[in-house]
């Protein structure tokens, strides 16, 4: 027996069910309340008005890439959460707000810049990265994403 008192076994149906087991764990602890978080907040930006006002606020800024203003709600609840800003980018889509060209642009920097706010502390401060790099670490990598987007732009 490991440390979780499950057995262990070499049997392939075993295996699997074991890791589907702790893949559905995390699906319902850990990824469904961030995207049902994200409906919730898309929903309550959208009733109040208030993704109307940030879409038009931010429409200069996201045009260069392509992309409605209001494709910056997706890329900050990335910043925050990647399965997040995929549950904003879902809805977003599901209201017409984004195409499939919009969420195409919008992928790679979803994943060059998901959760970087959770993984400040859990990565850089576990490796004892010096605090002074950290904003340095965010900005380089949010640079990538505005390159990658720019770069989805023209090949979509």
């Amino acid at each position: 027996m490991n440390n979780n008192t499950t057995p262990t076994s070499n049997n392939p149906f075993d295996i699997f069910v074991i890791g589907a087991r702790k893949g559905f764990h995390i699906a319902i602890n850990n990824l469904m309340p961030n995207v049902l978080m994200a409906y919730v907040m898309a929903e309550i930006l959208n009733i109040t008005g208030a993704m109307q006002a940030i879409g038009a606020f931010f429409a200069p800024a996201m045009g260069l890439f392509g992309l409605p203003g209001e494709a910056i709600t997706v890329l900050l609840t990335t910043w925050l959460s990647c399965s997040a800003g995929v549950g904003i980018a879902i809805s977003l889509f599901a209201k017409g707000m984004l195409d499939t060209t919009h969420i195409t642009i919008l992928m790679p920097a979803l994943f060059l810049m998901a959760s970087q706010l959770q993984y400040m502390g859990r990565l850089l401060g576990v490796a004892d990265v010096p605090k002074k790099y950290w904003p340095l670490l965010m900005l380089i990598s949010i640079i990538n994403s505005c390159i990658a987007m720019v770069a989805m732009r023209f090949f979509v």
